[in-house]
Protein backbone atom coordinates (compact mmCIF):
# COMPACT_ATOMS: atom_id res chain seq x y z
CA UNK A 1 0.00 0.00 0.00
CA UNK A 2 1.42 3.60 -0.82
CA UNK A 3 0.26 6.47 0.88
CA UNK A 4 -0.84 8.05 -2.24
CA UNK A 5 -4.92 8.39 -2.47
CA UNK A 6 -6.66 8.00 -5.69
CA UNK A 7 -10.25 8.17 -6.39
CA UNK A 8 -12.19 5.28 -9.13
CA UNK A 9 -13.47 7.89 -10.87
CA UNK A 10 -10.20 9.24 -11.86
CA UNK A 11 -7.83 6.26 -11.25
CA UNK A 12 -6.20 5.54 -14.70
CA UNK A 13 -3.50 2.72 -15.56
CA UNK A 14 -0.59 4.60 -15.55
CA UNK A 15 -1.02 5.45 -11.66
CA UNK A 16 -1.78 1.92 -11.19
CA UNK A 17 1.89 1.00 -13.14
CA UNK A 18 3.55 3.93 -10.98
CA UNK A 19 2.13 1.97 -8.11
CA UNK A 20 2.71 -1.17 -8.89
CA UNK A 21 6.70 -0.55 -9.69
CA UNK A 22 7.10 0.97 -6.06
CA UNK A 23 8.79 -0.68 -3.62
CA UNK A 24 5.67 0.73 -1.38
CA UNK A 25 3.28 -1.72 -3.20
CA UNK A 26 5.90 -4.59 -2.16
CA UNK A 27 6.46 -4.68 1.38
CA UNK A 28 9.60 -2.15 0.31
CA UNK A 29 10.81 -4.79 -1.86
CA UNK A 30 12.76 -3.31 -4.84
CA UNK A 31 11.23 -3.94 -7.91
CA UNK A 32 12.65 -4.41 -11.85
CA UNK A 33 9.92 -3.27 -14.50
CA UNK A 34 10.04 -4.75 -17.96
CA UNK A 35 7.96 -3.15 -20.56
CA UNK A 36 6.98 -4.21 -23.78
CA UNK A 37 3.93 -3.38 -26.53
CA UNK A 38 1.09 -5.53 -24.57
CA UNK A 39 2.45 -6.72 -20.96
CA UNK A 40 4.27 -4.87 -18.08
CA UNK A 41 6.56 -7.76 -16.01
CA UNK A 42 7.17 -7.01 -12.23
CA UNK A 43 10.53 -8.81 -11.33
CA UNK A 44 9.91 -8.84 -7.16
CA UNK A 45 11.96 -11.13 -5.00
CA UNK A 46 10.88 -14.15 -5.96
CA UNK A 47 7.88 -13.37 -7.60
CA UNK A 48 7.27 -12.11 -10.63
CA UNK A 49 3.94 -10.19 -11.87
CA UNK A 50 2.50 -9.74 -15.58
CA UNK A 51 -0.08 -6.50 -16.45
CA UNK A 52 -1.68 -6.55 -19.13
CA UNK A 53 -1.16 -2.78 -20.94
CA UNK A 54 -4.58 -0.53 -21.71
CA UNK A 55 -4.21 -1.19 -25.46
CA UNK A 56 -5.86 -2.49 -28.78
CA UNK A 57 -3.99 -3.86 -31.54
CA UNK A 58 -5.80 -5.32 -34.86
CA UNK A 59 -4.28 -8.84 -33.38
CA UNK A 60 -4.67 -8.43 -30.07
CA UNK A 61 -7.81 -5.91 -27.12
CA UNK A 62 -7.28 -5.33 -23.99
CA UNK A 63 -8.86 -1.88 -23.61
CA UNK A 64 -11.27 -2.97 -20.55
CA UNK A 65 -10.64 -4.28 -17.52
CA UNK A 66 -12.94 -7.24 -18.12
CA UNK A 67 -10.99 -8.44 -21.31
CA UNK A 68 -7.81 -8.33 -19.41
CA UNK A 69 -9.06 -10.34 -16.73
CA UNK A 70 -9.94 -12.71 -18.79
CA UNK A 71 -6.41 -12.96 -21.11
CA UNK A 72 -4.72 -13.26 -17.49
CA UNK A 73 -6.86 -16.36 -16.62
CA UNK A 74 -6.28 -17.40 -19.93
CA UNK A 75 -2.50 -17.30 -19.50
CA UNK A 76 -2.29 -19.38 -16.45
CA UNK A 77 -4.73 -21.89 -17.90
CA UNK A 78 -2.52 -22.15 -21.39
CA UNK A 79 0.68 -21.84 -19.72
CA UNK A 80 -0.20 -24.45 -16.72
CA UNK A 81 -0.03 -27.10 -19.30
CA UNK A 82 3.40 -26.14 -20.01
CA UNK A 83 5.25 -24.56 -16.92
CA UNK A 84 2.80 -25.49 -13.65
CA UNK A 85 6.40 -24.67 -11.88
CA UNK A 86 5.87 -20.68 -12.95
CA UNK A 87 2.61 -19.85 -13.14
CA UNK A 88 0.94 -19.34 -9.99
CA UNK A 89 -2.63 -17.83 -10.49
CA UNK A 90 -4.63 -14.71 -11.38
CA UNK A 91 -4.65 -11.81 -8.68
CA UNK A 92 -6.47 -8.52 -8.35
CA UNK A 93 -5.72 -5.22 -7.73
CA UNK A 94 -7.79 -3.29 -5.42
CA UNK A 95 -8.63 0.32 -4.50
CA UNK A 96 -9.72 0.47 -0.90
CA UNK A 97 -12.01 2.77 1.12
CA UNK A 98 -9.15 5.04 1.97
CA UNK A 99 -8.00 5.55 -1.64
CA UNK A 100 -5.17 3.78 -1.08
CA UNK A 101 -4.03 0.82 -3.60
CA UNK A 102 -3.26 -3.01 -2.99
CA UNK A 103 -2.56 -6.19 -4.03
CA UNK A 104 -5.20 -8.62 -3.52
CA UNK A 105 -6.81 -6.38 -1.30
CA UNK A 106 -10.96 -6.22 -0.22
CA UNK A 107 -11.27 -3.33 -2.15
CA UNK A 108 -13.02 -2.59 -5.87
CA UNK A 109 -10.81 -4.48 -8.17
CA UNK A 110 -8.95 -1.82 -10.64
CA UNK A 111 -6.82 -3.83 -12.27
CA UNK A 112 -5.63 -7.99 -12.52
CA UNK A 113 -2.15 -9.14 -13.05
CA UNK A 114 -0.50 -12.66 -13.36
CA UNK A 115 1.32 -14.35 -10.38
CA UNK A 116 4.54 -16.26 -11.25
CA UNK A 117 7.12 -17.65 -9.64
CA UNK A 118 10.78 -15.56 -10.62
CA UNK A 119 13.09 -17.18 -12.47
CA UNK A 120 16.80 -16.36 -13.18
CA UNK A 121 16.85 -14.25 -16.05
CA UNK A 122 20.28 -16.15 -17.28
CA UNK A 123 18.24 -19.01 -17.40
CA UNK A 124 16.44 -17.88 -20.71
CA UNK A 125 17.59 -20.00 -23.78
CA UNK A 126 17.79 -16.63 -25.19
CA UNK A 127 20.47 -15.99 -22.95
CA UNK A 128 21.85 -19.13 -22.50
CA UNK A 129 22.71 -19.16 -26.33
CA UNK A 130 24.18 -15.65 -25.69
CA UNK A 131 26.56 -16.77 -23.34
CA UNK A 132 26.96 -20.30 -23.50
CA UNK A 133 25.58 -21.67 -26.91
CA UNK A 134 22.84 -24.46 -26.99
CA UNK A 135 25.09 -28.02 -26.69
CA UNK A 136 24.21 -31.12 -28.62
CA UNK A 137 22.39 -32.44 -25.22
CA UNK A 138 20.25 -29.22 -24.63
CA UNK A 139 19.20 -29.57 -28.19
CA UNK A 140 17.96 -32.79 -27.89
CA UNK A 141 16.04 -32.02 -24.80
CA UNK A 142 14.29 -28.68 -27.04
CA UNK A 143 13.14 -31.42 -29.33
CA UNK A 144 11.72 -33.40 -26.62
CA UNK A 145 10.18 -30.40 -25.04
CA UNK A 146 7.87 -30.00 -28.35
CA UNK A 147 7.08 -33.33 -28.81
CA UNK A 148 5.96 -33.45 -25.54
CA UNK A 149 4.40 -29.74 -25.80
CA UNK A 150 2.68 -31.41 -29.29
CA UNK A 151 1.44 -34.31 -27.20
CA UNK A 152 -0.99 -31.75 -24.91
CA UNK A 153 -2.43 -29.48 -26.91
CA UNK A 154 -6.09 -29.88 -28.62
CA UNK A 155 -7.41 -30.40 -32.42
CA UNK A 156 -8.18 -27.62 -34.65
CA UNK A 157 -9.76 -27.79 -38.04
CA UNK A 158 -7.24 -27.26 -40.78
CA UNK A 159 -9.07 -25.43 -43.71
CA UNK A 160 -9.19 -21.72 -41.34
CA UNK A 161 -5.80 -22.12 -40.82
CA UNK A 162 -4.61 -22.43 -44.30
CA UNK A 163 -6.93 -19.04 -44.88
CA UNK A 164 -5.05 -17.80 -42.17
CA UNK A 165 -1.87 -18.39 -43.73
CA UNK A 166 -3.12 -16.88 -47.33
CA UNK A 167 -3.83 -14.06 -45.09
CA UNK A 168 -0.52 -13.52 -43.43
CA UNK A 169 1.00 -13.67 -46.66
CA UNK A 170 -0.89 -10.40 -47.91
CA UNK A 171 0.21 -8.55 -44.74
CA UNK A 172 2.98 -9.62 -45.01
CA UNK A 173 3.43 -8.08 -48.62
CA UNK A 174 1.73 -4.49 -47.32
CA UNK A 175 4.01 -4.42 -44.52
CA UNK A 176 7.44 -5.20 -46.35
CA UNK A 177 6.07 -2.56 -49.39
CA UNK A 178 6.10 0.26 -46.68
CA UNK A 179 9.76 -0.14 -45.98
CA UNK A 180 11.57 0.02 -49.38
CA UNK A 181 14.86 1.05 -47.85
CA UNK A 182 15.15 -2.29 -45.94
CA UNK A 183 13.05 -4.60 -48.58
CA UNK A 184 13.58 -3.82 -52.22
CA UNK A 185 10.69 -4.03 -54.01
CA UNK A 186 11.70 -6.24 -56.68
CA UNK A 187 12.77 -8.39 -54.22
CA UNK A 188 9.75 -8.44 -52.41
CA UNK A 189 7.32 -8.50 -55.55
CA UNK A 190 9.25 -11.98 -56.09
CA UNK A 191 8.92 -13.49 -52.91
CA UNK A 192 5.49 -12.34 -52.61
CA UNK A 193 4.88 -14.75 -56.15
CA UNK A 194 7.03 -17.03 -54.84
CA UNK A 195 5.14 -17.49 -51.21
CA UNK A 196 1.40 -17.89 -52.90
CA UNK A 197 2.90 -20.51 -55.46
CA UNK A 198 4.49 -22.49 -52.45
CA UNK A 199 1.00 -22.08 -50.21
CA UNK A 200 -1.33 -23.03 -53.55
CA UNK A 201 1.47 -26.19 -53.57
CA UNK A 202 1.08 -27.13 -49.85
CA UNK A 203 -2.27 -26.24 -49.12
CA UNK A 204 -3.95 -30.35 -49.68
CA UNK A 205 -0.76 -31.38 -47.69
CA UNK A 206 -1.97 -29.55 -45.01
CA UNK A 207 -5.55 -30.19 -45.68
CA UNK A 208 -4.25 -33.68 -45.35
CA UNK A 209 -2.07 -33.20 -42.36
CA UNK A 210 -5.42 -31.52 -40.10
CA UNK A 211 -7.45 -34.64 -40.78
CA UNK A 212 -4.26 -36.53 -39.32
CA UNK A 213 -4.71 -34.25 -35.81
CA UNK A 214 -1.48 -32.18 -36.76
CA UNK A 215 -2.98 -28.86 -36.82
CA UNK A 216 -3.46 -28.31 -33.01
CA UNK A 217 -3.59 -25.38 -30.67
CA UNK A 218 -0.35 -24.95 -29.97
CA UNK A 219 2.42 -22.61 -27.55
CA UNK A 220 2.25 -20.49 -30.50
CA UNK A 221 5.44 -18.68 -29.92
CA UNK A 222 8.00 -20.91 -29.00
CA UNK A 223 11.42 -19.04 -29.55
CA UNK A 224 14.72 -19.25 -27.23
CA UNK A 225 13.28 -15.99 -25.26
CA UNK A 226 10.52 -18.55 -23.80
CA UNK A 227 12.01 -21.13 -22.46
CA UNK A 228 13.56 -21.39 -19.72
CA UNK A 229 16.40 -23.92 -17.58
CA UNK A 230 14.47 -25.58 -14.66
CA UNK A 231 15.63 -28.31 -12.69
CA UNK A 232 18.43 -28.47 -15.64
CA UNK A 233 15.53 -29.00 -18.50
CA UNK A 234 13.88 -26.37 -20.82
CA UNK A 235 10.88 -25.20 -19.87
CA UNK A 236 8.06 -23.02 -22.21
CA UNK A 237 6.30 -20.34 -21.01
CA UNK A 238 4.39 -17.42 -22.12
CA UNK A 239 2.31 -18.81 -24.65
CA UNK A 240 0.27 -16.90 -26.80
CA UNK A 241 -3.60 -16.68 -25.20
CA UNK A 242 -4.59 -13.42 -26.77
CA UNK A 243 -5.89 -15.45 -29.81
CA UNK A 244 -6.62 -19.00 -30.58
CA UNK A 245 -6.31 -18.08 -34.13
CA UNK A 246 -2.61 -17.19 -33.89
CA UNK A 247 -1.87 -20.15 -31.89
CA UNK A 248 -3.04 -22.66 -34.20
CA UNK A 249 -1.12 -24.28 -36.63
CA UNK A 250 0.37 -27.40 -38.05
CA UNK A 251 2.72 -28.84 -35.11
CA UNK A 252 5.74 -27.86 -38.00
CA UNK A 253 4.63 -24.25 -38.08
CA UNK A 254 5.19 -24.15 -34.42
CA UNK A 255 8.52 -26.43 -34.45
CA UNK A 256 9.39 -23.66 -37.15
CA UNK A 257 10.34 -20.73 -34.75
CA UNK A 258 12.15 -23.01 -32.60
CA UNK A 259 14.07 -23.83 -35.76
CA UNK A 260 14.45 -20.41 -37.00
CA UNK A 261 15.93 -18.52 -33.64
CA UNK A 262 18.30 -21.35 -33.44
CA UNK A 263 19.57 -20.53 -37.11
CA UNK A 264 19.03 -17.06 -36.61
CA UNK A 265 21.15 -17.14 -33.58
CA UNK A 266 23.63 -18.87 -35.59
CA UNK A 267 23.15 -22.20 -33.92
CA UNK A 268 22.75 -24.54 -36.91
CA UNK A 269 24.00 -27.55 -35.45
CA UNK A 270 21.39 -27.08 -32.42
CA UNK A 271 18.55 -26.16 -35.04
CA UNK A 272 19.70 -29.74 -36.87
CA UNK A 273 19.84 -31.68 -34.17
CA UNK A 274 16.25 -30.10 -32.87
CA UNK A 275 14.95 -31.19 -36.21
CA UNK A 276 15.92 -35.02 -36.26
CA UNK A 277 15.40 -35.60 -32.88
CA UNK A 278 12.03 -34.23 -33.31
CA UNK A 279 11.41 -36.25 -36.45
CA UNK A 280 12.59 -39.56 -34.56
CA UNK A 281 10.85 -38.75 -31.04
CA UNK A 282 7.35 -37.93 -33.10
CA UNK A 283 7.28 -41.34 -34.89
CA UNK A 284 5.04 -39.45 -37.66
CA UNK A 285 5.16 -40.93 -41.32
CA UNK A 286 3.44 -38.04 -42.45
CA UNK A 287 5.98 -35.23 -40.94
CA UNK A 288 9.19 -36.59 -43.27
CA UNK A 289 6.21 -37.06 -46.40
CA UNK A 290 5.44 -33.29 -46.11
CA UNK A 291 9.19 -32.01 -44.97
CA UNK A 292 8.31 -29.33 -47.93
CA UNK A 293 6.02 -27.75 -46.13
CA UNK A 294 8.68 -26.62 -43.54
CA UNK A 295 10.22 -24.40 -45.82
CA UNK A 296 6.85 -22.33 -46.12
CA UNK A 297 6.53 -22.00 -42.28
CA UNK A 298 10.01 -21.02 -41.91
CA UNK A 299 9.59 -18.20 -44.36
CA UNK A 300 6.49 -17.01 -42.63
CA UNK A 301 7.76 -17.09 -39.26
CA UNK A 302 10.82 -14.99 -40.52
CA UNK A 303 8.32 -12.64 -42.75
CA UNK A 304 6.72 -12.04 -38.73
CA UNK A 305 10.08 -11.02 -37.51
CA UNK A 306 11.72 -8.76 -40.42
CA UNK A 307 7.77 -6.81 -40.25
CA UNK A 308 8.15 -6.27 -36.72
CA UNK A 309 11.44 -5.48 -36.48
CA UNK A 310 11.56 -2.59 -39.35
CA UNK A 311 8.52 -1.39 -37.18
CA UNK A 312 10.16 -1.26 -34.51
CA UNK A 313 13.06 0.12 -35.83
CA UNK A 314 10.68 3.75 -35.84
CA UNK A 315 10.70 4.27 -32.26
CA UNK A 316 14.15 3.38 -31.85
CA UNK A 317 17.49 4.93 -32.01
CA UNK A 318 21.06 4.77 -31.90
CA UNK A 319 22.95 1.41 -31.96
CA UNK A 320 19.52 -0.16 -30.58
CA UNK A 321 17.64 0.84 -33.97
CA UNK A 322 20.82 0.26 -36.60
CA UNK A 323 20.41 -3.56 -34.59
CA UNK A 324 16.88 -3.85 -35.44
CA UNK A 325 16.95 -2.69 -38.94
CA UNK A 326 19.80 -5.06 -39.47
CA UNK A 327 18.32 -8.12 -38.12
CA UNK A 328 14.68 -7.09 -39.93
CA UNK A 329 16.68 -7.41 -42.84
CA UNK A 330 18.57 -10.35 -42.19
CA UNK A 331 15.41 -12.03 -41.79
CA UNK A 332 14.07 -10.68 -44.93
CA UNK A 333 17.13 -12.77 -46.47
CA UNK A 334 15.99 -15.98 -44.43
CA UNK A 335 13.02 -16.01 -46.64
CA UNK A 336 14.14 -15.66 -49.81
CA UNK A 337 16.07 -18.43 -48.97
CA UNK A 338 13.59 -20.38 -47.46
CA UNK A 339 11.95 -20.80 -50.58
CA UNK A 340 14.80 -20.52 -53.12
CA UNK A 341 15.41 -23.38 -55.17
CA UNK A 342 17.59 -26.17 -53.53
CA UNK A 343 18.20 -29.78 -55.27
CA UNK A 344 18.34 -32.20 -52.34
CA UNK A 345 21.19 -34.25 -51.83
CA UNK A 346 22.00 -37.92 -50.47
CA UNK A 347 24.91 -38.26 -48.21
CA UNK A 348 25.74 -41.68 -47.08
CA UNK A 349 29.06 -42.50 -44.67
CA UNK A 350 29.75 -45.97 -44.38
CA UNK A 351 32.63 -47.59 -42.82
CA UNK A 352 33.01 -50.88 -39.85
CA UNK A 353 31.54 -50.43 -36.31
CA UNK A 354 33.79 -47.73 -34.66
CA UNK A 355 34.82 -45.37 -37.83
CA UNK A 356 32.85 -42.26 -36.08
CA UNK A 357 30.11 -42.59 -39.07
CA UNK A 358 27.59 -40.75 -36.71
CA UNK A 359 30.13 -38.38 -35.60
CA UNK A 360 30.63 -37.19 -39.03
CA UNK A 361 26.89 -37.72 -39.97
CA UNK A 362 26.24 -34.78 -37.25
CA UNK A 363 28.83 -32.63 -38.39
CA UNK A 364 27.91 -32.42 -42.32
CA UNK A 365 24.40 -32.65 -41.68
CA UNK A 366 23.64 -29.14 -40.84
CA UNK A 367 25.52 -27.93 -44.11
CA UNK A 368 23.61 -29.93 -46.65
CA UNK A 369 20.75 -28.79 -48.43
CA UNK A 370 17.54 -26.27 -46.86
CA UNK A 371 17.52 -25.09 -44.06
CA UNK A 372 18.29 -26.81 -41.14
CA UNK A 373 20.29 -29.03 -42.58
CA UNK A 374 19.76 -32.94 -43.86
CA UNK A 375 17.32 -35.33 -42.17
CA UNK A 376 19.61 -38.03 -40.73
CA UNK A 377 18.98 -41.29 -40.82
CA UNK A 378 21.11 -43.89 -38.74
CA UNK A 379 20.98 -47.95 -39.10
CA UNK A 380 21.36 -48.55 -35.46
CA UNK A 381 18.49 -46.09 -34.64
CA UNK A 382 15.83 -47.23 -37.28
CA UNK A 383 17.11 -51.19 -36.20
CA UNK A 384 15.47 -50.41 -32.41
CA UNK A 385 12.27 -48.53 -33.85
CA UNK A 386 11.94 -51.79 -35.64
CA UNK A 387 12.21 -53.63 -32.62
CA UNK A 388 10.05 -51.49 -31.26
CA UNK A 389 12.65 -51.32 -27.94
CA UNK A 390 14.60 -48.14 -26.58
CA UNK A 391 17.36 -46.55 -28.25
CA UNK A 392 20.02 -47.29 -25.98
CA UNK A 393 18.63 -50.57 -25.49
CA UNK A 394 20.69 -53.81 -26.21
CA UNK A 395 19.18 -55.89 -28.69
CA UNK A 396 19.21 -59.64 -28.89
CA UNK A 397 22.04 -60.98 -31.58
CA UNK A 398 19.47 -62.77 -32.98
CA UNK A 399 18.17 -59.63 -33.94
CA UNK A 400 21.56 -59.44 -36.29
CA UNK A 401 20.70 -61.49 -38.97
CA UNK A 402 21.10 -61.24 -42.77
CA UNK A 403 17.43 -61.41 -42.81
CA UNK A 404 16.32 -58.63 -40.75
CA UNK A 405 19.43 -56.34 -41.75
CA UNK A 406 17.93 -56.25 -45.41
CA UNK A 407 14.90 -55.35 -43.78
CA UNK A 408 16.39 -52.65 -41.75
CA UNK A 409 18.52 -51.31 -45.22
CA UNK A 410 14.82 -51.37 -47.01
CA UNK A 411 13.61 -49.29 -44.44
CA UNK A 412 16.19 -46.59 -44.71
CA UNK A 413 16.12 -46.43 -48.60
CA UNK A 414 12.32 -46.02 -48.22
CA UNK A 415 12.64 -43.31 -45.96
CA UNK A 416 15.01 -41.84 -47.85
CA UNK A 417 13.21 -41.96 -50.97
CA UNK A 418 10.21 -40.04 -49.36
CA UNK A 419 12.33 -37.39 -47.51
CA UNK A 420 14.13 -36.43 -51.00
CA UNK A 421 10.90 -36.74 -52.81
CA UNK A 422 9.63 -34.13 -50.33
CA UNK A 423 12.73 -31.58 -51.94
CA UNK A 424 14.85 -32.30 -48.86
CA UNK A 425 17.94 -33.93 -48.55
CA UNK A 426 19.15 -36.74 -46.53
CA UNK A 427 22.83 -38.11 -44.59
CA UNK A 428 22.74 -41.65 -43.51
CA UNK A 429 24.87 -43.13 -41.67
CA UNK A 430 25.18 -47.21 -41.68
CA UNK A 431 27.90 -49.81 -41.94
CA UNK A 432 27.45 -50.44 -46.04
CA UNK A 433 29.73 -53.40 -46.14
CA UNK A 434 28.18 -54.90 -48.98
CA UNK A 435 28.50 -53.74 -52.80
CA UNK A 436 25.04 -54.29 -53.08
CA UNK A 437 24.43 -52.07 -50.39
CA UNK A 438 26.14 -49.29 -51.82
CA UNK A 439 24.77 -49.61 -55.49
CA UNK A 440 20.90 -49.09 -53.41
CA UNK A 441 21.82 -45.92 -52.25
CA UNK A 442 23.55 -44.30 -55.34
CA UNK A 443 20.54 -46.14 -57.42
CA UNK A 444 18.03 -44.43 -55.48
CA UNK A 445 20.06 -40.47 -55.66
CA UNK A 446 19.61 -41.28 -59.68
CA UNK A 447 16.00 -42.13 -59.33
CA UNK A 448 15.17 -38.72 -57.62
CA UNK A 449 17.53 -36.55 -59.08
CA UNK A 450 19.19 -35.85 -55.69
CA UNK A 451 23.42 -35.52 -55.55
CA UNK A 452 24.91 -38.04 -54.26
CA UNK A 453 27.93 -37.65 -51.85
CA UNK A 454 29.79 -41.36 -50.73
CA UNK A 455 32.10 -41.14 -48.12
CA UNK A 456 34.00 -44.34 -46.45
CA UNK A 457 35.93 -43.93 -43.34
CA UNK A 458 38.57 -46.49 -42.10
CA UNK A 459 40.91 -46.67 -39.05
CA UNK A 460 42.96 -49.40 -37.76
CA UNK A 461 41.68 -52.17 -35.78
CA UNK A 462 43.00 -50.83 -32.28
CA UNK A 463 41.28 -47.07 -32.41
CA UNK A 464 37.86 -48.67 -33.71
CA UNK A 465 38.50 -51.18 -30.94
CA UNK A 466 39.04 -48.51 -28.39
CA UNK A 467 36.14 -46.43 -29.62
CA UNK A 468 33.60 -49.19 -29.38
CA UNK A 469 34.59 -49.97 -25.91
CA UNK A 470 34.15 -46.44 -24.96
CA UNK A 471 30.85 -45.99 -25.98
CA UNK A 472 28.11 -45.09 -23.43
CA UNK A 473 24.46 -44.76 -24.04
CA UNK A 474 24.39 -44.93 -28.22
CA UNK A 475 22.05 -47.02 -30.26
CA UNK A 476 24.98 -49.11 -31.55
CA UNK A 477 25.42 -52.60 -30.20
CA UNK A 478 28.83 -53.01 -31.55
CA UNK A 479 31.73 -54.23 -29.20
CA UNK A 480 35.20 -55.53 -29.70
CA UNK A 481 33.87 -58.96 -30.79
CA UNK A 482 32.07 -57.31 -33.57
CA UNK A 483 35.57 -55.15 -34.87
CA UNK A 484 37.25 -57.98 -34.80
CA UNK A 485 35.26 -60.17 -36.67
CA UNK A 486 34.24 -57.17 -39.33
CA UNK A 487 37.87 -57.23 -40.38
CA UNK A 488 37.06 -60.76 -42.05
CA UNK A 489 34.49 -59.01 -44.08
CA UNK A 490 34.64 -58.66 -48.38
CA UNK A 491 34.51 -54.82 -48.90
CA UNK A 492 34.73 -55.16 -52.47
CA UNK A 493 35.22 -52.08 -54.79
CA UNK A 494 34.71 -48.92 -52.87
CA UNK A 495 34.08 -45.88 -54.96
CA UNK A 496 33.36 -43.44 -52.59
CA UNK A 497 35.68 -40.84 -51.02
CA UNK A 498 38.01 -42.70 -48.78
CA UNK A 499 39.22 -40.81 -45.27
CA UNK A 500 41.24 -41.56 -42.34
CA UNK A 501 38.88 -41.77 -39.45
CA UNK A 502 41.62 -42.38 -36.84
CA UNK A 503 42.36 -38.45 -36.84
CA UNK A 504 40.30 -36.08 -34.33
CA UNK A 505 36.18 -35.45 -35.06
CA UNK A 506 37.56 -31.93 -36.01
CA UNK A 507 39.90 -33.02 -38.61
CA UNK A 508 38.03 -35.69 -40.14
CA UNK A 509 34.92 -33.37 -40.60
CA UNK A 510 37.17 -30.41 -41.99
CA UNK A 511 38.00 -33.08 -44.17
CA UNK A 512 35.44 -34.52 -45.47
CA UNK A 513 34.28 -30.48 -45.97
CA UNK A 514 36.65 -30.42 -48.28
CA UNK A 515 36.66 -33.06 -50.28
CA UNK A 516 33.26 -33.38 -51.18
CA UNK A 517 32.60 -29.30 -51.25
CA UNK A 518 29.77 -29.99 -48.98
CA UNK A 519 31.13 -26.57 -46.92
CA UNK A 520 29.85 -24.32 -49.92
CA UNK A 521 26.07 -26.13 -50.00
CA UNK A 522 24.45 -23.80 -47.17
Amino acid sequence: MTADSFDVDTLTQSDIISFFTSPEAHRGQEVKRIDTHANIAFLVGNDAYKMKRDVKFPFLDYSTLEKRKTACEAEIKLNSQYAPQIYRSTLPITLERDGSLELAGHGAVVEWVVHMNRFNEHLGLDRVAEEKGISRELAVDLAKLMVDAHSRTTLREAQPWIDDLLNYTDQNLVAFQEFPQFFPGDQVLALDEAARKEHQHIEGMIRDRGELGLVRLNHGDAHLANIVMHDGKPLLFDAVEFDDAIATGDVLYDLAFLLLDLCERKEPEAANIVLNTYLQLARQPKHLEDLRVLRFYLMMRAAIRAKIGAAASLHQEGETRRKTEYQAQEYFKICQRALEPTPPVLCVVGGLSGTGKTTLAQGLAPLLGRMPGAVHLRTDVLRKEMLEIGEVETAGKETYTPEFSNKVYAELLHRAEVVLAAGHSVIIDGVYSKPTERDSVEQLAAKTGAEFQGIWLEADVETLINRVDARHGDASDADSEVVRMQQSYDLGEIHWVRLDSAKSKEAVLEQARRVTGLSQLQ
